[in-house]
């Protein structure tokens, strides 16, 4: 029994060894985390109506950009280059 004793007194002594959890503040809310933001620029190559993003986006990699989405422009969709600014 005198071992069982023993057991339980590492554990009771080991237990204030933890570290305190940090205070939350009010407002803290969950964790946020920094996103890149995303520039357009009009495909100066592309031609006609943007109705293919595959088309759009292998003429806006021809002018150096990484990607490329097709979007309304009035009532006309236009091909419209994307990079992270």
């Amino acid at each position: 029994m005198a071992s069982t004793t023993t057991s339980s007194r590492r554990v009771v002594a080991s237990a204030p060894l933890r570290r305190p959890a940090a205070p939350r503040r009010l407002g803290d809310g969950p964790a946020r985390v920094a996103e890149a933001r995303h520039c357009l620029s009009q495909s100066h190559r592309f031609v006609g109506a943007c109705m293919s993003y595959r088309n759009c986006e292998g003429v806006c990699r021809t002018e150096g950009f990484p990607w490329g989405v097709c979007r309304w422009h009035g009532i006309e969709r236009k091909c419209y280059c994307k990079w992270l600014c």
